[in-house]
């Protein structure tokens, strides 16, 4: 089991955030559907995920996605996952 913590950063301040839950292992491939059930409930586009996005997860337990990693228009500064370590 693992929880991912997902927030939404605009002007340095949290403007949306939720809690992702998963009963299964965490899995290195799987990374993109875990971004894209967080995505769907916070209501934004899913962004584009790199190998170095999966790397910074697994390393450091937490990713920074910047408005650029998206493919569509986003207006918040920044989308943070960050691993909740039970």
């Amino acid at each position: 089991m693992f929880q991912i913590w997902a927030k939404v950063i605009v002007d340095q301040k949290i403007v949306r955030q939720t809690v992702y839950k998963n009963d299964a292992p965490y899995r290195h491939h799987e990374f993109f559907s875990y971004a894209a059930d967080i995505c769907y409930a916070l209501d934004i586009p899913t962004p584009v995920v790199l190998k170095s996005h999966i790397v910074n997860f697994a390393k450091f337990n937490h990713v920074k996605f910047a408005p650029r990693d998206f493919l569509e228009t986003v207006d918040f500064d920044a989308l943070l996952f960050e691993r909740i370590l039970l």
